[in-house]
C-alpha cells in the first residue's frame, strides 16, 4: 500500500448529508430536496463564519439554527417535522461503499480515522449507526480546537495525535473546499467528486480525484 494512515471527512464523504430529509420526503412534500440543500449550506456557512469572529458554538447547534433557516426559506415544509429531521441527522446513512472499503483498508494494515466539523456525539452516534465502530481507530472532532476547517490546527490534530508528517496522512472528502485546505496543510488528498461537480480552487490541486471511495482500493494496488 501506498499508505498506512487514511483519514476521512465524514459529512458528504462517508455520511449521506441529505439522508434525514430523504427519510421524511413523503411528509415534507415537493420541495425536500430545495430544504434539505438550504440546511447543507448554511450549516457550512456558519461553521465558516463562527471560525473568522472566533466565536466557536458547537457543530450541533449550528445543524439545529441551519435547519430553522431552511424552514423560514421554504415555508411549504412542515415545521411540525423539525424534531423528526434533527433525530434523523443523528443517525444518517453511510454511502454503499463505505463500509467494504473501509474494512479492505483495515485488512491491509491501514490506521483509519475520521476528521469532522461534527461533535463529539454527533460523530459517536453516525459511527454506531453506521456499523464503522469496530473499523474506525480514532475520530478527530474540532471540538478539541474550538475551530472549524479549513483552519490549519483542525488537520494538525491527526499529525500531532498520531505523530506523522502530513505527507504520510492520505484525505478523503467530498467538499472541494476542504480538500483545499487539507492539501495546504500537507496532506496527501483524494476529492470524492460524487456530484461531478466542477473544480475550484485551481491553485490547491487533489493528488486524486474518485467518483467514489471504492476507487481508493485500485488507487493503493496500482
Amino acid at each position: 500500500m501506498h499508505h498506512t494512515a487514511f483519514v476521512f471527512d465524514a459529512y458528504g464523504t462517508l455520511f449521506d448529508v441529505h439522508a434525514a430529509v430523504r427519510r421524511h420526503a413523503g411528509a415534507i412534500g415537493p420541495e425536500g430536496q430545495l430544504l434539505s440543500e438550504i440546511w447543507r449550506a448554511k450549516q457550512l456557512e456558519y461553521s465558516w463564519v463562527r471560525s473568522l469572529m472566533g466565536a466557536y458554538s458547537d457543530f450541533w447547534q449550528l445543524t439545529e439554527q441551519a435547519l430553522d433557516f431552511a424552514f423560514r426559506k421554504v415555508p411549504s415544509a412542515d415545521r411540525g417535522l423539525r424534531q423528526d429531521l434533527l433525530d434523523a441527522y443523528w443517525h444518517l446513512d453511510c454511502y454503499p461503499e463505505v463500509p467494504a472499503v473501509l474494512q479492505a483498508l483495515k485488512a491491509a494494515g491501514a490506521r483509519l480515522a475520521i476528521l469532522s466539523n461534527g461533535s463529539p456525539a454527533m460523530l459517536e452516534a453516525a459511527v454506531r449507526s453506521a456499523a464503522l465502530d469496530q473499523v474506525v481507530d480514532d475520530i478527530f472532532s474540532v471540538d478539541a480546537v474550538r475551530r472549524f476547517k479549513t483552519d490549519p490546527q483542525v488537520y494538525d490534530m491527526v499529525t500531532t495525535g498520531w505523530r506523522l508528517y502530513p505527507h504520510a496522512v492520505s484525505f478523503q472528502s467530498s467538499n472541494r473546499w476542504d480538500v483545499a485546505g487539507a492539501t495546504r496543510f500537507g496532506f496527501r488528498t483524494v476529492w470524492i467528486n460524487r456530484t461531478n461537480q466542477p473544480d475550484e480552487y485551481r491553485d490547491l490541486q487533489p493528488g486524486l480525484i474518485l467518483p467514489s471511495l471504492s476507487g481508493l482500493l485500485t488507487d493503493e494496488r496500482s
